[in-house]
């Protein structure tokens, strides 16, 4: 079956996670995305391990797993682009391409002739992405950006971590790059929209991308508490700042989260930790007199939840239509019988390791879902097809 997105070819100068977060999400509805690395090196993820993949015979290959995490889909060209030559070829590309994406910093790819004003001569119908850390202008934009860094700029560490005065207090990253997850889903949609946009006008346009932008938008509720209620946020470990119960708690033999998201629930949830009078307290009832009176409810609930282990406590939740649930290790969640169902586990053969396993897509499209057909390439690996393909006439070593 037809792709949504087969009829689109797409070219990838980006390296490490944001850009090719995005590349990969193309490629998994059927772009044809062509993955451009630097001859003997490729992108930097490719050297970010251990773990690396396992091949059939036991041994360890040279393909990263964190390379695996961001590129599967793709074809992998080597060019130089620091040549006249490989210039060339890489506009000769543009040139048949409907999206080009880079994350080089700002005026890193006019440096080459590789910018939009200069591909957009030859291609007037070209959308053409760079994702940046602080964007195209502003008194940062000059400055290289990481996830990390921008997550402590953007506000993402000052509302995680314990509250102080807290065993381990202080701010913490997200355990997971979400800076540049996030901004590589920001730049799908807006690529998206400038091709949506390009069926009515015929004309691609630039899309600017910078994480510190997107981190700021993705504070969410957090951001809304300052902008609209003049509140600061601050550190609440696993608490929520505008619901309550809505955090974790310590059972007998360990712990589980507690979401009680409505005044229903929490009149259930109180029924159920033998504690239903708290429901009908003025200063419970509703859930803006938890929030405000959350510092005398917790302990309360947090001794009933010690009477009984964690699975216990989660059975009568859910029998009670309380939501809760366990904190899962990696593993728990790829061995989790509704991951296996949803298909996030999933087979992508690789020509050294037929086994490979990678997360799946989660957008489920009824028509036309994705095909694990292409494994994360290895460095240059479709270089000669790609010549074939469009003429090319360029040295890749």
């Amino acid at each position: 079956m037809t792709q949504a997105l087969s009829h689109l070819k797409v070219l990838d100068l980006s390296r490490v996670l944001a850009g090719p977060w995005a590349g990969q999400l193309l490629a998994d509805f059927g772009a044809d995305v062509i993955k451009v690395e630097r001859p003997g090196k490729g992108d930097d993820t490719r050297s970010w391990g251990p773990p690396f993949m396992p091949a059939e015979d036991g041994s360890d290959s040279s393909e990263s797993a964190y390379f695996m995490a961001a590129n599967r889909g793709k074809r992998s060209v080597c060019l130089d682009i620091t040549t006249a030559e490989g210039q060339a070829a890489v506009r000769q590309l543009a040139g048949e391409c409907d999206v080009v994406l880079e994350n080089f910093k700002v005026g890193g790819a006019a440096k080459y002739g590789l910018d939009y004003d200069s591909l957009a001569k030859d291609n007037p119908g070209l959308i053409y992405c760079s994702i940046t850390g602080f964007g195209q202008e502003g008194p940062y934009s000059h400055r290289p950006g990481y996830d990390f860094l921008v997550q402590a700029m953007g506000g993402l560490m000052s509302v995680t971590g314990e509250a102080d005065g807290e065993p381990g207090a202080g701010p913490q990253k997200v355990g997971v790059a979400l800076t540049d997850i996030m901004t590589g889903l920001y730049a799908t949609i807006g690529i998206l929209t400038a091709l949506a946009e390009r069926e009515k006008s015929g004309l691609g346009q630039y899309v600017d991308l910078a994480l510190l932008d997107v981190t700021a938008a993705t504070l969410a509720n957090q951001a809304t508490n300052y902008l609209v209620g003049g509140m600061v946020p601050g550190r609440l470990g696993n608490a929520h700042p505008n619901i309550v119960p809505y955090q974790s708690f310590t059972t007998n033999d360990g712990h589980c989260i507690v979401a009680v998201g409505n005044d229903d629930q929490f009149r259930r949830f109180c029924e159920v930790i033998g504690e239903a009078e708290l429901a009908n307290d003025e200063r419970y009832h509703t859930n803006a007199a938890r929030v405000k009176n959350r510092r005398e409810l917790v302990p309360v609930l947090q001794h009933r939840l010690l009477e009984r282990s964690r699975d216990e406590w989660l059975a009568l939740f859910e029998q009670a239509g309380v939501p809760a649930g366990p904190i899962n290790t990696i593993d728990d969640v790829f061995d989790d019988p509704q991951i296996r169902h949803r298909q996030m586990r999933v087979n992508v053969p690789h020509s050294l390791n037929s086994e490979l396993e990678l997360p799946g897509n989660p957008i489920k499209l009824s028509r036309t879902p994705v095909n694990y057909d292409r494994p994360p390439p290895m460095l240059g690996e479709h270089t000669e097809e790609v010549m074939q393909q469009y003429s090319l006439d360029f040295d890749s070593h």
